[in-house]
């Protein structure tokens, strides 16, 4: 049995930024993942520029230059396509990357590592360890030794991902009144494979020519390959009828030539899975846990970003940890979710009510289409559902988004 400040469960964006902000304030803290580094991981591999900003606040700006830099998004829907740089807003850059989630994980767990934190690879939590009704570790098998372990401490995080086994033992569970993303990526090699562009085609189609409620991505990782898939929301009614697989097929059919995206230059089978969205996944603190990122569904309903939100609330949660620690007062937990609120509710509701309205086929591509016509509306789109508003400033974007959120806040959901 070994003690620590914090066990966190879960070596993902979320466990590896709490882990490293924890380490770095000099507290005792063990992340424990699954796996072993450099591992696969189901992802776009998109940094936008509010990921960037946390992973060079951890210090990490001269590790990202060896990856592929983007400058915006491209866009094409309905024979039109705009070209949108990423748009000023505060000390965020106006560039992303492109990174695998095999190398960024790895990349973040060692910088945990160096600032401190205490690393078990291929360790899962099976169970939480509860004392006196509260949390107070976690039984971890061990795949190295073949042991079970008890890992007792202060305080636990939940960074297990979308579907966190550990969160519902803890009693987690997910809004179903909430929206649901499905999305599923390949690799492919291409001769374009080093684009400053990401590509997001907005009127994707089934085999039958049927524009759908999501959206098809191309994403240039800089090594030869790209990474290519289609999202698609539950707020279309006949989601559950849709095979992903037939539709990242019938994307690859359909996408531009000069990709030379086709069966034969595939990498591998695609690969897929469900994204919880708009903080639909809780409750996220208890007297003694947190719960960040994915588990938490803290995923954004406007374009199924994940990884900046788990920086983000896994950064957010070594803050209120801190305080509880060197404090000794274990209320500041509590606190937790009223950050949470503060930060993303009247935004992440903005969205939901956006998904619901674009769950229509027939609403959503008159939307697209009048977008695609404007570079200066698709700009403030862009800024919008990026999460790129300028919090001081009152420009167009900012404008049109505060009228929304005025009706936000008095429409209740149901």
């Amino acid at each position: 049995m070994t003690q620590h400040d914090v066990v966190v469960v879960g070596g993902g964006p979320s466990g590896a930024a709490t882990a490293y902000w924890l380490a770095e304030a000099g507290h005792d803290v063990l992340l424990l993942e699954k796996k072993r580094y450099p591992r696969e991981k189901t992802c776009g591999d998109g940094l936008t520029p509010r990921s960037v900003k946390q992973l060079e606040d951890m210090g990490l700006a001269e590790q990202l230059t060896e990856h592929h830099r983007f400058e915006g998004l491209r866009s094409i829907a309905f024979g039109h396509t705009l070209e949108l740089q990423w748009p000023e807003v505060g000390e965020m850059p106006r560039y992303g990357y492109v990174i695998t989630r095999k190398d960024l994980d790895h990349l973040v767990a060692e910088r945990a590592v160096k600032a401190g934190a205490n690393l078990w690879q291929e360790s899962e939590a099976v169970a939480p360890i509860v004392s006196g009704g509260l949390v107070r570790g976690a039984t971890v098998k061990r795949k190295e030794t073949g042991a079970i372990d008890e890992v007792r401490a202060k305080y636990v995080v939940v960074a297990d991902g979308a579907n966190s086994r550990f969160g519902r033992a803890l009693g987690t569970s997910r809004d179903r009144s909430y929206p649901l993303g499905m999305a599923i990526r390949g690799y492919f090699v291409s001769p374009r494979h080093d684009e400053p562009w990401i590509e997001s085609h907005l009127d994707i189609r089934d085999k039958a020519g049927n524009v759908l409620p999501g959206y098809g991505w191309i994403f240039p990782v800089g090594d030869g390959r790209v990474n290519v898939g289609v999202g698609l929301l539950s707020t279309f009614n006949q989601w559950k009828a849709v095979n992903t697989t037939h539709l990242m097929e019938s994307f690859v059919a359909q996408a531009p030539e000069s990709w030379e995206i086709r069966p034969d230059t595939s990498c591998g089978p695609p690969t897929g899975g469900r994204l919880p969205m708009g903080l639909s996944v809780g409750p996220h603190a208890g007297p003694t846990y947190l719960v960040t990122g994915d588990a938490g569904g803290a995923i954004n309903p406007f374009n199924g970003e994940g990884i900046a939100y788990a920086y983000e609330t896994g950064r957010m949660a070594a803050e209120v940890l801190d305080t509880a620690l060197t404090t000794g007062d274990g209320l500041a937990l509590q606190t937790y979710e009223a950050r949470l609120q503060a930060k993303y509710g009247l935004y992440y509701k903005v969205a939901r009510a956006f998904v619901k309205i674009i769950g229509h086929p027939e609403l959503m591509k008159a939307l697209v289409s009048t977008g695609m016509r404007s570079r200066t509306l698709m700009e403030w789109v862009l800024r919008i559902m990026a999460n790129l508003l300028r919090p001081d400033e009152l420009g167009p974007a900012e404008a049109a988004y505060r009228a929304v959120a005025a009706i936000a806040r008095i429409v209740p959901e149901p």
